[in-house]
């Protein structure tokens, strides 16, 4: 890590409590969030964000769009944690590893693979998007709010995947070596682990 997190011994009553929430959930205190305990506040508005789009996607589709846009910006973190998300809830290591290495040859239905390379280009280059991109979302059935909710996603993990990145913090070994072994290498997008 780059900076160095406020200790938890000098935390303030709005860092302690980051810390804490972050720690029960997580099984130990990530790295991401010693980042942002120099502003808890930022790190609470995001929270509150990112709960706002999530709550209003499909669960799997949101991890599909965010792994996508984890691996273009190279976020070792977030490809990890989205990862093992999908190789917890929806698929096998097997085709989560074929996600990140080339998502239109992993058996996914051809709405995802349109939606991976939609959120890809939002992620890389949103000035390329064409309103043809739009229309073809619109004829695979998605609505106007499904449309803006994965750029939404996108963004979100944007501005999280350049804040933990660009201050290296992390993958927490403890997050990696909770990814099946064959799967963790390929997930490792950008920067390796510290």
């Amino acid at each position: 890590m780059f900076i160095q997190p406020v200790p938890e011994h000098e935390a303030p009553p709005a860092v302690a409590d980051m810390y804490s929430a972050d720690r029960a959930a997580m099984g130990f205190l990530p790295g991401y969030t010693q980042v942002f305990s120099h502003h808890p506040d930022a790190y609470g508005a995001w929270r509150q964000l990112i709960s706002s789009i999530r709550g209003q996607m499909d669960a799997r589709r949101c991890e599909l769009v965010t792994l996508a846009a984890a691996r273009a910006l190279r976020s070792s973190y977030c490809s990890t944690a989205h990862g093992k998300i999908l190789a917890e809830r929806w698929y096998d290591p097997d085709t989560v590893r074929q996600l990140v290495v080339d998502h239109s040859a992993a058996g996914l239905e051809h709405t995802d693979v349109v939606l991976m390379d939609f959120a890809t280009k939002v992620a890389t280059d949103p000035t390329a998007v064409t309103a043809d991109d739009v229309d073809r979302l619109r004829q695979l059935g998605l609505s106007e709010r499904d449309i803006l909710d994965v750029v939404l996603a996108v963004a979100a993990r944007c501005f999280f995947a350049t804040v933990v990145e660009a201050l290296y913090a992390g993958p927490d070994r403890p997050l990696i070596e909770a990814v099946p072994e064959g799967l963790r290498e390929v997930l490792l997008v950008g920067r390796s682990p510290a």
